[in-house]
């Protein structure tokens, strides 16, 4: 008993493990305009690099010519895709995008040729100076010029990709569930809706523009300090194009100002490396934020054509769904978000019948990839706009007919696979529906900051209406589809000024989420000691995949606690052997290894003296496998998320302006390892959703992006961004490390549909594009 409640007395004393909510140790030194970002790097003897990008989205390069800008005084190199010393080609799942454009420029602002010189202006002007002659091509833009090559012309020839040749289908997945969707099937439903609904271009708006720093080494081979998402696969695309074999290209984490998928393929990597081999000097490349619009992905635009059908009192029937996304001039991450658009894009609904056909194309439109939600947030407007008219048509509530039809444990998705772990969806939405509603516009005594356009004076309260609305949302968590989704952590635990000390060393990419604080507070949990330090993120370790896919805390979290209860037994055997232990029940625990039927066997330095114990594991999660091509049928997802919003929007009629006055959210994380950093991403997670709702949009014309700056790109800022009350479950899902589920995306997945759905509550409006625009609010008519 006393050896229990010494042990109890020691856990009390430990408030920064597992469950706690520490503060982040970069936190600080970010407020205070002290943390050293990637663009902040500095080396003796720096070269600066940039590129030549094309001021055209399709044409045929006939000559480049470098000869005036090589003449420039202060210019070292300037190369084009003829300097390259290996593989021409790189991209993160189809080797179909040159490092340098080569006879063909497939989009506005593709790189051309790049320059060294010794100060950035003498760069620009080198850059200026290089001649090139284009024979300028109509750009493939539209879905119907993607979808008729024989008309409109090929972005990739069929014979360069054999392997995916579908003429500028880059990808596609079909899914079909129960009888699919008949005639027979249709004549089931009492009531039909369908709907299409469009989602524009949305940039990860990352405040961090694309930078590193590469410097060449004495064996031949590059260290490149970068700010990514992913070390070890950037380095597996830049190897074979730089020609070196791996362990010569060395990457370590530079301070990264966010990323949200934008920087999980290869920016300027290759660039500043070839830069660096080529002219013996460390090279620095920093994009402009306007060259950062034109030198990341972005999230793919989508049309989308949805048709449900229920019986009279609110059952599902089927679905049946076209999702159309366009991937731009190059593959990046489309295959796996037309994979999850396919998989996920029925909504957390049970439907007995399905039909879906997802395809990612090529265009000469800026290309796509990774974004936060991935595929998912494109599917949720579509699917949630339809659950709003479906209730309209039956006449019912829209949060009881969502909650009809809602997932649950043991319910199966149409893929096949069935739900085993909680899936409380019906449950979130009711949370977020008893949720105290902010109260009305107090119009005698008004605030003119409180109601839409104030700030910019153009509304003192004339016209405004109030709306509410609901939606949820389902995604993923981790990569999918049979992909070996593993990361590795190295954890060593030594004596340090007389003290235990915890060291943890990942390769994983910090770009934002916490995901350093919430390693340190597992180690202090498994290990039971207080001060832990966390290794730079290096390729030196294995790898700790991509922060994305909601997987990092997961994965990584994953491997850090195998790693620590490695270290842990081990500290343990060596007190076996030592001093003959028979107890069945010791642990470490405030900097000592105790016993809860005997309490305190000794104090962990006397028992470590001046070894140290390393050791290093690997966490892979539970296989999945790939998913048919044709009927969509597989175990795809390691596991799925929820999250519930409530909107409360106020909206000036007259003039066409929003102003979301609360965003609810509700969301089952598993197990909260950090509730305050959970709470962080659930409300930036709603705050990137309320951009793409009402404003956040990339214009493109004729392939050329019209709006690269943040003065005509427009983010949420403090003042538009509402309160964002957060509930949070923890129904621990049983294949988790400590029944943990990925927070981050969900959010943005299922808040964008419930803002739009208050607006056309409070407007009538049909609203079937995002984002929501003036124009739209004061053109359109309610009904239409």
């Amino acid at each position: 008993m006393q050896g229990q409640k010494n042990l109890q007395n020691i856990n009390q004393a430990s408030k920064d493990g597992i469950g706690g909510s520490p503060l982040r140790p970069d936190g600080n030194l970010k407020v205070k305009g002290e943390f050293a970002y990637s663009s902040d790097m500095w080396h003796e003897d720096m070269l600066w690099g940039m590129a030549l990008r094309s001021p055209h989205p399709r044409a045929n390069i006939l000559s480049v010519d470098i000869s005036e800008a090589l003449t420039v005084p202060g210019v070292y190199a300037v190369l084009t895709h003829k300097d390259i010393p290996g593989s021409k080609y790189y991209g993160l799942e189809i080797q179909d995008q040159p490092a340098l454009a080569i006879d063909k420029v497939r989009y506005h602002g593709e790189a051309i040729a790049l320059v060294a010189a010794d100060h950035p202006e003498t760069a620009r002007r080198a850059v200026k100076k290089i001649k090139v002659e284009y024979e300028v091509l109509t750009p493939i833009v539209t879905e119907e010029q993607c979808l008729h090559p024989e008309t409109y012309g090929y972005v990739h020839e069929p014979h360069e990709y054999k392997s995916h040749g579908h003429g500028n289908i880059c990808h596609e997945q079909k899914l079909v569930s129960g009888l699919g969707v008949t005639d027979e099937v249709r004549a089931t439903a009492d009531v039909v809706v369908s709907g299409d609904y469009e989602v524009g271009m949305q940039d990860q708006a990352f405040l961090g523009p694309e930078s590193g720093l590469a410097v060449p080494a004495e064996d031949g081979g590059v260290d490149l300090y970068i700010a990514t998402q992913w070390l070890h696969v950037d380095r597996q695309q830049m190897a074979p194009v730089l020609d070196l074999p791996e362990e010569k290209v060395r990457l370590t984490l530079a301070g990264v100002g966010g990323a949200f998928g934008g920087r999980e393929d290869l920016s300027m990597q290759i660039h500043a490396c070839l830069l660096a081999l080529h002219t013996g000097k460390p090279v620095k490349i920093v994009y402009s934020r306007d060259e950062s619009f034109f030198g990341h992905v972005h999230r793919h635009p989508a049309r989308m054509h949805y048709e449900h059908g229920a019986t009279r009192d609110g059952k599902l029937v089927y679905a049946d769904c076209r999702i159309v996304l366009d991937g731009g001039a190059y593959a990046s991450a489309s295959p796996a978000v037309v994979g999850n658009a396919a998989s996920l894009g029925h909504g957390p609904y049970v439907i007995p019948n399905v039909r879906m056909h997802a395809i990612a194309l090529y265009s000469n439109n800026p290309s796509c990839g990774a974004m936060r939600g991935f595929g998912a947030v494109q599917a949720a407007f579509g699917y949630e706009s339809q659950m709003d008219k479906l209730a309209a048509a039956l006449g019912m509530d829209p949060v009881e007919l969502r909650q009809l039809n809602a997932m649950s444990e043991g319910d199966f998705m149409p893929t096949g696979q069935q739900i085993d772990a909680p899936a409380p969806v019906a449950e979130l939405l009711q949370r977020a529906k008893d949720m105290p509603l902010p109260p009305p516009l107090d119009t005698e005594h008004l605030d003119v900051r409180q109601v839409p356009g104030a700030l910019s004076n153009t509304s003192h309260g004339e016209g405004i209406v109030r709306g509410v609305g609901y939606s949820v949302g389902i995604k993923n968590v981790g990569f999918s589809e049979g992909f070996d989704d593993y990361s590795t952590a190295r954890v060593r635990l030594e004596v340090i000024g007389g003290e235990p000390v915890a060291m943890v060393h990942t390769a994983m990419a910090e770009v934002g989420q916490g995901g350093v604080t919430v390693h340190a507070q597992i180690a202090r949990t498994e290990l039971g000691v207080e001060q832990v330090t966390i290794h730079p993120a290096n390729t030196e370790v294995g790898s700790a995949g991509s922060t994305s896919a909601s997987r990092q805390t997961y994965m990584t979290g994953g491997a850090v606690k195998l790693a620590a209860e490695a270290v842990r037994r081990a500290l343990i055997e060596k007190g076996r052997r030592r001093y003959g232990w028979t107890h069945d029940d010791i642990t470490l625990v405030g900097g000592k290894v105790v016993s809860e039927s005997a309490g305190t066997l000794v104090p962990m330095v006397d028992l470590l003296g001046d070894e140290a114990i390393d050791l290093t594991r690997e966490h892979h999660h539970r296989p999945t496998q790939p998913f048919d091509k044709e009927t969509g049928q597989g175990f795809g997802h390691v596991q799925y998320t929820f999250c519930a919003n409530r909107a409360v929007v106020d909206v000036d009629v007259e003039l066409g302006l929003v102003k979301v006055v609360e965003l609810t959210a509700v969301q089952d994380v598993g197990k909260a390892l950090n509730p305050l950093s959970v709470v962080g991403q659930i409300q930036g997670g709603c705050t990137q959703a309320l951009g793409l709702a009402v404003m956040e949009e990339i214009i493109i014309r004729d392939g050329k992006v019209r709006n690269a700056s943040f003065t005509d790109y427009l983010i949420p800022t403090i003042l538009d961004t509402p309160p964002i009350p957060v509930e949070i479950l923890e129904l621990p899902d049983p294949n988790a490390p400590y029944g943990l589920r990925g927070v981050g995306e969900a959010p943005t997945v299922s808040a964008t549909p419930s803002i739009v759905a208050a607006i056309r509550d409070a407007t009538g409006l049909a609203l079937t594009r995002i984002p929501v625009r003036p124009e739209h609010l004061t053109t359109e008519k309610p009904g239409a």
